[in-house]
């Protein structure tokens, strides 16, 4: 009997918000995402294994962890 496991992680796109960059310091758009990583049985995700939150600068490419509560309570436009 073969078992087929793994991790799979989605990157789902919350928004875009216009503020300035932690790393430039340039006012930019600023793509907020979520990273949610499952362990998958037979290729079927399962059980969430870690949710994180990120936000990258479009004017420097910088990228960041943010917390949840940051991320849902950014004006997403």
């Amino acid at each position: 009997m073969f078992l087929i496991f793994g991790l799979r992680t989605k990157v789902s796109r919350l928004g875009v918000v216009n503020r300035v960059c932690r790393n430039c310091g340039n006012q930019a758009a600023q793509v907020i995402d979520r990273r949610a990583t499952r362990f998958s049985l037979f290729f079927v995700p399962l059980i969430p294994i870690r949710t994180r939150y990120t936000q990258q600068c479009t004017f420097c490419a910088a990228q960041y962890g943010i917390s949840k509560s940051e991320a849902h309570s950014l004006p997403v436009g």
